[in-house]
């Protein structure tokens, strides 16, 4: 199924990390907090500004982004938990 986000909004695909401390101690999933960091799957076409003009979106498929921790809503597309949010939503482009 092929998905795109209307206006402002974009799918993000959660980026994991690695599950072990300096010291070499492994976390259990159920202690690890959700990263967020993530990539862009999909973006929509933009928002509507005041004077009717679309507004296009700074981020594209394939960036690293960080989010919010709390910042969007999560969905399953394809069988893949992924993350439907505004681009408000994210902080910044990991560069």
């Amino acid at each position: 199924m092929a998905f795109r986000p209307l206006h402002d909004r974009v799918l993000v695909r959660r980026v994991e990390e690695v599950a072990k401390t300096k010291g070499g101690i492994i976390i259990p999933d159920t202690a690890k907090e959700k990263p967020q960091e993530g990539e862009i799957v999909a973006v929509g076409n933009g928002a509507i500004g005041d004077d009717n003009e679309r507004i296009a979106l700074e981020v594209k498929p394939g960036d690293r982004v960080l989010f919010a921790k709390w910042g969007g809503t999560e969905v399953t597309v394809d069988g893949e938990e992924l993350i439907i949010m505004k681009e408000s939503d994210i902080m910044g482009i990991v560069e």
